[in-house]
């Protein structure tokens, strides 16, 4: 896998394995046992493309590897035309790594009980902003351990991209960060795996935890994608970082399996697939002929997250027995 950059190439995925790349596309809640479901399109703005670029249209490895490889890029990669009209119509604003930063480390200050843990910020007179890494290994309050911090459960809501998760690129200026400067809360929880541990085998343990633990959502497929793609070159990143090669394919498959069921796709006022709720038509037969009845969907009707008829999603409790893994997004909302 290539050094950091903003645009990450689904062709060199492919070449690594189509099972990668098949796993980072899957839709767990609409998948079954035999048939897999992918993430689909969720946005207009590649119909342009024609057949298989439809709102609707599932991502397939097809439509966005070989001579398709450049179809979906990072949105500071787009163009400012396709910027404006997709804040517009999506309300899609992306957020500067130093605002992030700001944000991560107040979620860090309310932890650790101190500021200034991973970082610290600096607001400079001409309006710009950044942050000095402070290098020394993370020290943990009285009550509190490394492993604490790792398996604690992180929620980025209608993520995009995923800046508050990883941060190996500023998602506004597209500019790569480096490793050791990185603010994302995977980032940061990769940051003490790494400090903590010392052979492969408990590096890869530890780590594993922390892509449990971090969780996310997204409406519009290729923002989906390019998240879950950041996620996995992340762990790429870090463990080259701490070993000096890159990990194995099997271990690659088992993260890109996390990720596909801990960064998925919702409507978030919702709780369903986008755009599956709906009008549902049910025809009864009796000794008068058939009578056909519409009903409409009442969570949309009424406002009620509990009451639609779209397709409720799914994620994964990884620390549940086996038999109650799954569960509805929305039933952790109380």
């Amino acid at each position: 896998m290539t050094t950091p950059q903003a645009d990450i190439k689904e062709n060199e995925i492919l070449n690594l394995s189509p099972e990668l790349l098949g796993m980072l596309l899957k839709d767990h809640t609409r998948s079954t046992e035999t048939v897999q479901a992918n993430i689909f399109w969720a946005t207009d703005n590649y119909s342009h493309f024609g057949e298989g670029y439809q709102y609707a249209d599932e991502i397939t490895i097809g439509s966005i590897t070989g001579t398709n490889g450049k179809v979906i890029v990072p949105r500071s990669v787009k163009s400012r035309e396709q910027q404006r009209q997709r804040s517009r119509e999506m309300a899609e604003v992306f957020t500067p790594s130093w605002i992030c930063n700001k944000q991560n480390n107040l979620v860090d200050n309310a932890w650790f009980g101190r500021e200034g843990v991973f970082n610290t910020e600096v607001d400079n007179p001409d309006g710009s902003h950044t942050w000095i890494v402070n290098a020394e290994p993370v020290v943990f309050p009285e009550g509190k351990s490394w492993r604490d911090y790792v398996n604690e459960n992180r929620l980025e809501i209608t993520c995009g991209e995923a800046p508050y998760l990883v941060s190996r690129y500023d998602t506004v200026t597209g500019e790569p960060i480096p490793v050791e400067r990185r603010i994302g809360l995977l980032d940061r929880k990769l940051r003490v795996v790494g400090e903590n541990t010392e052979t492969s085998g408990d590096w890869l343990k530890a780590a594993q935890a922390a892509y449990m633990s971090i969780y996310g959502f997204e409406w519009q497929g290729d923002n989906l994608v390019l998240a879950r793609e950041a996620l996995l070159y992340t762990f790429v990143d870090y463990y080259r970082a701490k070993f000096g090669k890159d990990p194995q394919l099997k271990s690659l498959l088992y993260i890109a399996y996390i990720i596909s069921w801990n960064i998925w796709q919702m409507d978030g006022l919702k709780g369903v697939i986008p755009n599956s709720c709906g009008e549902r038509r049910t025809v009864v037969a009796d000794l008068f002929g058939e009578t056909e009845t519409i009903t409409q969907c009442q969570g949309c009707k009424n406002g009620d997250i509990r009451a639609h008829n779209g397709t409720y999603a799914l994620i994964k409790d990884w620390g549940a027995p086996k038999a109650k893994q799954k569960i509805r997004f929305i039933d952790l909302i109380k």
